[in-house]
């Protein structure tokens, strides 16, 4: 199961997957909550930090 890069718990049915817009590399996951509360999250592969 995939968790959330914001705040790591299980991505729900309504999450949203995304590659990093800085690098294209990373694989950015964020689940409902996470979205509608515009949480930051980090790309693993470069660092880039975003809502």
């Amino acid at each position: 199961m995939k968790k959330c890069t914001s705040c790591g718990t299980e991505a729900d049915k309504g999450h949203t997957e995304f590659k990093c817009p800085n690098c294209g590399k990373g694989l950015i996951v964020r689940c409902s909550s996470c979205r509608t509360l515009g949480a930051k999250y980090r790309c693993s592969e470069c660092e880039f930090e975003g809502p």
